[in-house]
């Protein structure tokens, strides 16, 4: 079975977590893309009424397109359920976000919401964070000292470019600098340091955020929780 039906039909099953009359946060990415398309079937199927909030423009035009009901963070109250991909879960339910640029708005909704849920295929799956570089969205004043404390530190940093070599920039217009570290033994400690740093707006490291994790496999999708207390 491809990597793209293994997201879809993980995708799918986390779309019946869904309940009608929630508030919810549509995150970024190929995986989300077919998680839009089976929410808005069960809108149309079930006359479910539902608002949305997307974490980059991406999805919000995806939705509305396929008529789910969006509004901005800032215009609802709680969201009650977000569902997004990751580019990296480890054992303990802790990943890597930020492959599709959309990181920060991504974490801020996240942090907003009663509950999240990530959908990913099983080869995303790993023991210890770190294989996928990390990504931090930051201004782009002075972002070469940035870069070189980052590199000063061991921590292996890039520019992320476009295909014509231009540094790539998010919805927020801010650059993205990859940390290539191979492995992150103590993400809580780097997250730490890294929240210190000024000029980094937001890294990928999403912690102790996420106690679900639908998975898409070969043998069908599963549940794994965390049963966090």
């Amino acid at each position: 079975m491809d990597q793209n039906k293994l997201k879809q039909e993980a995708a799918q099953r986390a779309a019946e977590f869904v309940e009608d009359g929630m508030t919810i946060g549509l995150g970024t990415g190929s995986t989300v893309v077919y998680l839009v398309e089976a929410i808005a079937q069960r809108i149309k199927d079930e006359h479910l009424n539902l608002t949305g909030v997307a974490t980059s423009v991406r999805t919000r035009k995806q939705a509305e397109s396929l008529g789910i009901p969006m509004k901005a963070l800032d215009e609802v109250g709680q969201i009650d359920l977000t569902i997004d991909g990751a580019d990296e879960v480890d054992k303990h339910f802790q990943g890597i976000k930020g492959g599709g640029r959309s990181h920060l708005i991504e974490k801020i909704v996240a942090i907003n919401s009663a509950r999240n849920i990530w959908i990913v295929d099983e080869t995303k799956l790993v023991d210890t964070l770190g294989k996928f570089p990390l990504p931090l969205e930051v201004i782009p004043f002075g972002s070469g000292k940035l870069l070189q404390r980052l590199a000063d530190e061991g921590l292996k940093p890039a520019y992320r470019l476009n295909e014509d070599g231009s540094k790539a920039l998010t919805d927020s217009k801010n650059y993205i600098i990859d940390l290539h570290l191979g492995k992150i033994e103590h993400p809580h400690l780097l997250a730490e340091w890294l929240n210190k740093q000024v000029g980094i707006v937001e890294h990928g490291l999403f912690l102790d955020l996420v106690k679900t994790v639908v998975i898409g496999t070969t043998h069908g999708p599963e549940i794994l929780d965390a049963h966090r207390g």
